[in-house]
């Protein structure tokens, strides 16, 4: 796809998104299930190949992945995880878990239509479901961990330095 071709299929979208701005606002969700028998979550993609695309309301055709998709699901998946690990750890009976994603995000910033749009997620939820006869001190203490151990957690977390390099090949 050319830059023509990208702005003519964008145009409508800024449109719609100067005069709706709350049609720029989209929340993206990514679940995952704990696995029973392993530290492992099995995190629900819906697609063998992972390959990432624009955003449907960015222009993409909603067939490739969209990476803010798959900044949740990374979530939920080091979240189930870091979890499974740390009940193990605590002795936590899970006879079943559920863990979900989700992120608001608006449109408008990273399709340059309001410069005072942030571009990137404006908040970000992550809510466990899980089956146990622990107490609710155990439980407390089963997130405060799973949250101090989640690596990706902690990276959306403490805003790490970001750096970008663009090279030659």
């Amino acid at each position: 796809m050319d830059s023509a071709t990208l702005r003519a299929l964008q145009a409508p979208l800024k449109d719609r998104y100067r005069e709706n701005p709350e049609a720029a606002l989209i929340t993206l969700r990514a679940s995952g299930t704990l696995d029973d028998q392993a530290v492992a979550c099995k995190v629900e993609t819906g697609r063998a190949l992972a390959v990432a695309g624009l955003h449907p309301a960015t222009g993409g055709s909603g067939a490739e992945l969209c990476s803010g998709d798959m900044l949740l699901e990374a979530l939920v998946a080091c979240a189930g995880v870091t979890l499974k690990a740390v009940a193990t750890a605590l002795q936590i009976e899970l006879r079943r878990g559920v863990v979900r994603a989700e992120g608001d995000l608006d449109f408008r910033g990273t399709l340059g239509v309001d410069k005072a749009a942030l571009v990137g997620f404006q908040s970000i939820r992550l809510t466990f479901e899980v089956d146990t006869d622990a107490d609710q001190e155990k439980l407390d203490q089963l997130l405060k961990l799973t949250e101090r151990y989640c690596v990706v957690f902690q990276t959306l977390n403490r805003r790490p330095e970001l750096a970008a390099e663009l090279r030659k090949a």
